[in-house]
């Protein structure tokens, strides 16, 4: 029987994780540098903020791998 390394698993979800953040950042990092659009890039990067933070959580208190490719299988 396989055992999976849970510690090891979670790092490798949080990797992803920040790969997906980074993504979606991508294209606002550009756009909160314009002063017309500044306002409503940094809005959506809060957004972002909230929504990476809430699946950081939710990783570091996964028990199992099931529920860590659960989580990453929504990025």
């Amino acid at each position: 029987m396989i055992q999976v390394d849970i510690s090891k698993a979670k790092e490798i979800a949080h990797e992803k994780r920040r790969t997906a953040r980074a993504a979606e950042f991508a294209p606002l990092d550009i756009e909160v540098t314009i002063p017309a659009m500044s306002e409503q890039a940094e809005a959506k990067r809060a957004e972002i903020r909230d929504k990476y933070n809430t699946i950081q959580l939710q990783i570091d208190a996964a028990e199992s791998v099931d529920v860590l490719k659960d989580i990453i299988s929504e990025l």
